[in-house]
Formats: structure tokens, C-alpha cells, sequence
């Protein structure tokens, strides 16, 4: 998808240092690829302590 943006070219090149990316659309890629993971990962905490699994833990650790 094409689109025009307004960035601060400093930021640009501070993040394609940073990232070792060598085009300003790598690194806008990266970053969105980075901010959805976050927000997944976030999304994943809300759960914690919430699912029980009956899983025998000690069967696991045996295995081969």
C-alpha cells in the first residue's frame, strides 16, 4: 500500500542505524512488524492465571 507521511528524517536515520535496516521502508516495516507483536504479547497477559490446563507436569519433564 502506498502512503505519504510526514516522518523526522533524525528518527529515520537514527532507526535505520539502529536496525542495520538500509531503506527507510525496512525500517517502518520493522517497526510496525515490532508494534503488533507487542501488542499481541500484551494481549496474551491479560490471560495469565486465568487458563488451568490439566496437564501432568511431572509425565512432561520425563519425557525422551
Amino acid at each position: 500500500m502506498r502512503t505519504t507521511i510526514d516522518l523526522p528524517e533524525a528518527l529515520v536515520t537514527e532507526a535505520m542505524r539502529l536496525s542495520h535496516q538500509r531503506t527507510k521502508t525496512g525500517v517502518i516495516i520493522s517497526a510496525l512488524e515490532e508494534y503488533v507483536r507487542k501488542q499481541k504479547i500484551q494481549g496474551l497477559k491479560a490471560y495469565k492465571g486465568r487458563v488451568s490446563l490439566d496437564v501432568d507436569l511431572n509425565r512432561l519433564r520425563k519425557r525422551p
